[in-house]
């Protein structure tokens, strides 16, 4: 009996000596909230050996429904059905192994109660899309961060961090303002802590955190607010594709069909025309949504529900923690589509104003059509609401370039808005001349100022909803090159101290940026007063001889455009338009404010837009 008593004293103390206090270093989402149509949560728990803990919770409307352990003895997920009638405050999360409890103080908020907070994003908007890495730089304080990868900036180089941030950006909303500018869509503001280009955004480390960089939460739900209070709508880039491989859960992956594996670095091949393709191989599907996007960018797997879930709890997480108005959706292919699907469902469940456009680089308009919602029969039946319109930039690239022909020149655009009898409604897509990943309009026009106008006097007059990228509004040039996308991401000239101009204000920019300045802003704002220009019918007629002529028409309010790529001033005779312009006494031409009372013909200064209001 002495024996076994001692074994059994034994057996205790070896127990109690091996019951470790839990040692828990990520619980996403971060915090959660009271009220949520959705009453479940899922929590995601690391730790060392986390399974070993039994969890428990007592706190009144919450009920614990489900612990599941992972593959990796490092993770549980907690399934919470949080009741509406539920208190916010601190919850205390119990982890008990053998006689050590350990208690995690979890938040539970009070869901915000402004059903207008959340705006969406629509076709009275005009979209400035900006890297705020290379906007300016508003707080040098978070220039240099010791616990990053790449801790201190360096200008020297495009591939470096250059100082950039979400205060430089709130500094200067009154000059987006002016421009005539409605909404804000930041390339990714989240943590992107990589060894290299981790300025750009679109390798994410941890998806609850700002890049310490850029600033803080705290500082992106106040640039929100400060957007909101100056009339200006926010849209955050999401990136459901991959990640960064410094990510901390990548590092210790909760299950390994968490990311698509390959023996050895399988790179995707781009080819998102493969999910319309009839006789498409599985290799090159596989290839296609399985493959990697680069080398340090991990393919996720959203067939996984952990992390189908994970991705879906964090884009609500981070409308409820700041108010924003949409998101756009970065390689909106390439992901799983039911999972797509449910985040769609799940979002609009939440937030039904909240707006959503993709990124579908497709070369044709069927193809892009496919993956928004379309009327196309025998199709797939796509959820996007909103696609960025890739259609309108090709033809955008070649209409004021090109010699005027049979299916040249304008007749680019004639042929572009023809195609959109496939969208749902094409008034949702999203316009835009360039951006951070093709070469700049003004390089594309040779900075010529007037075919610039035509451009941007397109875009802000026909269907759709209008983007600029920034310092599109000043010409700022530079070819694309697809070994350095860099070249198309420089600093915006006054955005940094030691910068000789500051073409944020007028003295600091030329004549010729002024120029296009003036137009663009002149022209967003008289926008943002009609509504004919915004979401009013379109009838547009064949262009003939140089000459495209269109009306954007409602109720209350028509105008007719003219746009002209000629060199030399062209008289247009109007009476082939008589059926839009039937009891049509004056035109005022908005840009010049000039007015006239004989329609008939017009003279049209070579290369110019003409917008025209009719009374």
């Amino acid at each position: 009996m002495k024996h076994i008593f001692i074994l059994f004293w034994l057996a205790a103390s070896v127990s109690h000596i091996f019951a470790q206090a839990a040692d828990i270093d990520h619980i996403d989402p971060i915090s959660w909230w009271v009220g949520m149509k959705n009453p479940q949560v899922e929590l995601m728990v690391h730790g060392a050996n986390i399974a070993a803990f039994t969890v428990s919770i007592d706190y009144k409307g919450v009920k614990l429904e489900k612990v599941e352990k992972a593959e990796n003895p490092n993770y549980l997920f907690l399934t919470l059905s949080i009741s509406p009638k539920t208190t916010a405050g601190k919850m205390e999360i119990l982890f008990t192994n053998g006689e050590k409890k350990t208690p995690y103080s979890y938040e539970l908020k009070s869901r915000s109660k402004d059903k207008s907070r959340v705006q969406g994003i629509n076709s009275s908007d005009f979209i400035y899309l900006l890297m705020p890495d290379r906007f300016a730089n508003g707080d040098k304080n978070n220039d240099n961060v010791p616990s990053m990868l790449q801790a201190k900036v360096n200008r020297d180089t495009l591939y470096g961090r250059h100082g950039g941030d979400i205060q430089g950006v709130i500094d200067h909303l009154d000059y987006l303002k002016a421009l005539g500018i409605t909404a804000i869509w930041m390339n990714p503001e989240i943590e992107n802590n990589q060894p290299k280009e981790s300025y750009h955004g679109y390798a994410a480390t941890n998806l609850y955190k700002i890049d310490p960089r850029l600033g803080t939460n705290d500082l992106y739900a106040f640039y929100v607010n400060t957007c909101h209070q100056r009339g200006l709508k926010v849209v955050k880039d999401v990136v459901f594709n991959h990640v960064g491989n410094e990510t901390w859960w990548y590092k210790d992956l909760p299950s390994k069909d968490w990311v698509h594996q390959w023996e050895t670095f399988t790179r995707t091949n781009y080819r998102a025309a493969i999910l319309l393709d009839p006789y498409a191989s599985q290799k090159d599907k596989d290839l296609l949504l399985n493959g990697w996007f680069d080398k340090h960018m991990p393919d996720l797997n959203q067939q996984n529900a952990h992390l189908a879930t994970y991705l879906i709890q964090n884009s609500i997480w981070w409308v409820e923690f700041s108010g924003l108005d949409g998101y756009r959706i970065d390689t909106y292919p390439y992901p799983d589509a039911t999972f797509t699907a449910n985040w769609h469902k799940a979002l609009e469940n939440e937030y039904p104003n909240l707006g959503v456009f993709g990124e579908a680089w497709m070369d044709e308009a069927s193809s892009q059509a496919f993956f928004a919602k379309n009327k196309m029969t025998n199709a797939h039946k796509g959820v996007l609401p909103i696609t960025i319109d890739f259609q309108f930039y090709y033809a955008a690239q070649k209409a004021f370039n090109e010699d005027f022909g049979w299916d040249t020149g304008l007749m680019r655009l004639y042929y572009m808005l023809v195609q959109d009898f496939m969208y749902e409604d094409a008034a949702k897509n999203v316009l835009f001349l360039d951006n951070h990943d093709v070469g700049r309009y003004a390089s594309t026009v040779k900075n010529d100022v007037q075919k610039m106008k035509m451009a941007m006097a397109f875009m802000l007059t026909t269907r759709g909803i209008p983007s600029i990228y920034y310092g599109t509004e000043i010409m700022m040039a530079n070819d694309f090159d697809w070994g350095n996308h860099d070249k198309v991401r420089l600093e915006f000239p006054g955005g940094w101290a030691d910068h000789p101009q500051n073409k944020f204000i007028s003295v600091g920019r030329s004549e010729s940026e002024n120029e296009i300045w003036n137009f663009i802003a002149k022209l967003a704002n008289y926008r943002k007063a009609h509504t004919a220009l915004q979401t009013g019918k379109l009838t547009q007629f064949v262009p003939e001889n140089g000459l495209y002529v269109y009306f954007r028409y409602n109720d209350k309010e028509k105008f007719m455009i003219v746009l002209n790529t000629n060199k030399d001033e062209t008289t247009l005779e109007t009476v082939r338009f008589e059926e839009m312009l039937k009891g049509v006494s004056t035109a005022k031409n908005i840009i010049t404010e000039e007015t006239t009372n004989t329609i008939t013909t017009l003279k049209l200064a070579g290369k110019s837009a003409s917008i025209w209001e009719l009374k």
